[in-house]
This record gives structure tokens, sequence and C-alpha cells, in this order.
């Protein structure tokens, strides 16, 4: 099993240490700074997002989806980095913001705008701990945060919670959005859930291919699938009737 985003980080800050040792040297004392600080940040995110340890919560985002100001001080290289990577990645693939999985349930990648909103004034449930909720234009919809590293999985409780908030929702007559990053892992593993309890896929492995079906780069890897795994059985593992 590969360690996805810790790997990925920390050759980002590798290269950024290097730039900043080269500057140096070269006498650029005051601009090399930057680099250094950017890269210790980058270290200390590839630490906090490797699978041994999964510390989400390390980023600040709170439940409503909000960054206070010391955190988006503190880790604005990773933070703002991560926003301009996504639109470039998101603009070059040409994959839709959003897709319809089945009626009233959405799954897809960070809205940074109206336009990358489902119809219906949905609730949202964010899987992201990257990203901000931008109220402007989500601010009065349900919302419910899972803060989950990219690569990684929401943890089988966090999952239950999620969809049980779901169903909820569903209750109501509210459609549903799950979200991400891009659309393609973390939210995924969510929907599975949810499409498994409201009885529309039998399990999650189902659930996955019709997901596939109506949004073809979906890729779950080893995590979420451990995690429904985990998820599925303490769902179902019901107690035994007393004699």
């Amino acid at each position: 099993m590969g360690v996805g985003i810790s790997v990925l980080i920390a050759l980002k800050a590798t290269t950024l240490l290097l730039i900043f040792a080269y500057l140096k040297k070269l006498g650029f004392i005051i601009l090399s700074f930057p680099f250094l600080y950017s890269s210790l940040i980058s270290f200390l995110v590839s630490i906090a997002s490797h699978p041994s340890i999964d510390l989400p919560l390390l980023l600040g985002k709170t439940s409503d989806g909000s960054f206070p100001i010391l955190s988006l001080i503190i880790f604005s290289p990773y933070l703002y980095f991560v926003r301009i990577f996504s639109a470039i990645r998101r603009q070059k693939s040409g994959e839709p913001p959003y897709t319809k999985v089945y009626d009233g349930l959405y799954v897809g990648g960070w809205p940074s705008s109206p336009e990358k909103m489902p119809p219906g004034d949905p609730a949202i449930i964010d899987c992201t701990c990257e990203f901000p909720r931008l109220k402007g234009f989500s601010g009065g919809l349900p919302y419910m945060c899972v803060p989950t590293w990219d690569t990684r999985s929401p943890q089988p409780g966090d999952i239950e919670r999620a969809v049980k908030w779901a169903c909820r929702k569903r209750d109501l007559n509210t459609p549903i959005f799950v979200h991400c990053a891009y659309g393609h892992g973390r939210s995924v593993a969510v929907m599975c859930a949810l499409l498994v309890a409201l009885g529309i896929s039998e399990d999650w492995k189902n659930a996955e291919k019709l997901i596939k079906q109506k949004r073809p780069y979906i890729r779950m890897n080893a995590l979420h699938r451990k995690a429904l795994e985990e998820w599925s059985a303490n769902r179902l593992s019901l107690p035994k009737p007393k004699k």
C-alpha cells in the first residue's frame, strides 16, 4: 500500500529545501527564507498525513468549514498550493465538477464557485481538510465536515456519522452532495456507504460499480476499501437474540 500524499508532499518539501540551500549559497539570504519555511511546513504536512499518524486536524479546519486566521497564516504555503494545483488539474482534466449518481445524490470535487454546485440547494458533506467552505454561495445550506487528508479515507465511525446525517436530510427530501477535492476517493467512499444505507446498493462494492458507471475516473484505494469493509462489518453485525 502506497503512502500517497505523504510521499508527494515530502518530495515537494525536499525540492523547496534544495532551492533554499541554492539561493542561500548564491547570497540571496532574504529571498531564500520563504523557501525554507515552505519546506518545513511541507515536511510537517507529510508527517501528519502519513497513515500511521493521520492527523487532519493539524490544519485547523473547523466544523463549519472555515479556517482560523492563525491556521491560514501558518499553513498558507500548503493551503494555497493545493488550491492552485487543484484549479490547474481540474481545468486540464475536463471532468465535470459533480456527477449525479442517483436521484438527489451527487458526488464531486470541491465547489470553488456556484456553478460547481449541484442544483436544488443540496446538503453538503465535505470530506476535505485542506479546502474551505465558501459561504458566499453555500452558507445557508446544511453542511457537515468530515476532515480527511487527500488519498486517505474517512474513518469508519466518521463514515457512519456522515451516512446517518445524510439519511436524515434525505427524509426531508433534501438532495445530498458529497465532495472531496476531485470526487475520486474520499467522497466516493462516503457515497458508497450512503447508497448501501439507503438500500440503493446491497453492498459497497456494488455501490462503487454504480458510481463508476456515472463517474468513470473515480479511484478508491486500499485505505478507502478497508474503511468501508470495517464500516460494513460493524453496521451489519447485529446483536444475537437473547435466549
